[in-house]
């Protein structure tokens, strides 16, 4: 498909990551005719590649606009149906989504939206609710839930106990081992969890992080414990950092060819205006976007939000900390992108526990 564009907006990656910060906070390059000299020293670090497989993508350059942009996605699989849902085909990627509880959470509608996309489906369920969970799976309870934009039901290929307040067994308190709640479920700490994927399916290509809880959310952070305080922040904001810790050496690494030193050079020219030839061009090919993480924040980050407290505002604020670091770091070690996503309130079964 070829479409002629005037103006574009482009978000490019700095040249050694693969990964961005979280999008809300991601400044954008303005490749317009109008507005040259600004457009290098808006580049940020951020990368908003599909998860899918894009076989080429060549964007030739011109005195003043890209004249045009030929873009070829290539599903892992052979069916060649276009699918419902979102823009993107994920055919072929396995995504595991940690804190689903019920059908009524951004999880579920996440998977959903994967699912809709062609991803395979995998879960992590808080072990408390886990019983619940997969009972009213089983009994059809979320049937309705489950349809997808072509009819079809959304499958979920496994459902995992975890609970990410732990890494390894040996953190389990015993007052927590012996809980009834608990009583039935095994292997359900981060690190076991991770492992238990990786013997069943080996890899995974998504990690998705809808899970956060606060057990004095609703006292000012004035009247907030210590224990609360840190307990909010465990399971809110280190958590995250767990995952990637342990889920990160099983995602596949990006795997992609771009020619930084060409586009820097493009951008100096850009921005001094000393474009000598219209046939300068940069060839950007993409074999695969690699494994992508992604987590829910909030906007009582940034803001006071009368109500949220418990230090979940310090919590989400940690979030969005540790995401811009993981970033980084996932980035460079493991070839994979980590953002995070502002969203609004919902009503969650994990409040009522």
């Amino acid at each position: 498909m070829t479409t002629n564009i005037t103006n574009m907006h482009l978000a490019i990656a700095k040249a050694s990551a693969f990964s961005s910060h979280q999008v809300s906070k991601s400044s954008i390059a303005d490749f317009s005719s109008g507005a040259k000299g600004a457009s290098c020293a808006k580049l940020k670090s951020s990368c908003h590649i599909a998860s899918t497989k894009l076989s080429s993508q060549n964007v030739k350059f011109s005195d003043s606009r890209f004249e045009r942009v030929i873009t070829k996605a290539v599903s892992a699989s052979s069916d060649t149906k276009p699918l419902p849902g979102l823009p993107v085909d994920l055919r072929g990627k396995r995504a595991f989504i940690a804190g689903i509880a019920d059908d009524n959470g951004y999880g579920w509608a996440i998977a959903k939206s994967l699912a809709a996309a062609g991803a395979e489906i995998l879960v992590g369920t808080w072990v408390p609710a886990l019983n619940i969970f997969e009972t009213s799976l089983r009994r059809g309870k979320f049937d309705e839930s489950r349809v997808l934009p072509d009819g079809s039901l959304m499958e979920i290929t496994k459902v995992y106990p975890l609970d990410a307040v732990y890494d390894t067994p040996e953190d389990v308190p015993e007052d927590v081992k012996t809980n009834k709640r608990y009583a039935g479920s095994s292997k359900w700490t981060v690190k076991e969890v991770a492992e238990s994927v990786k013997e069943d399916f080996g890899s995974i290509d998504i990690l998705v992080h809808s899970l956060a809880n606060g057990p004095e959310v609703s006292k000012p952070l004035l009247e907030t414990s210590r224990y609360g305080y840190l307990a909010a922040i465990s399971a809110s904001s280190y958590s995250y950092v767990s995952l990637l810790q342990h889920f990160a050496p099983i995602m596949n690494p990006g795997m992609i060819q771009f020619h930084v030193r060409n586009l820097i050079h493009v951008c100096l020219l850009w921005s001094k205006s000393k474009f000598q030839s219209s046939n300068l061009s940069l060839q950007i090919s993409y074999y695969n976007a690699g494994g992508a993480s992604i987590s829910l924040t909030y906007i009582a980050s940034e803001r006071i939000i009368p109500g949220y407290g418990g230090g979940m505002s310090s919590a989400k604020a940690g979030l969005e900390s540790d995401t811009q670091v993981l970033a980084f770091e996932a980035g460079r070690k493991h070839g994979i992108r980590v953002n995070t996503i502002s969203a609004g309130t919902t009503t969650l079964l994990l409040q009522s526990f």
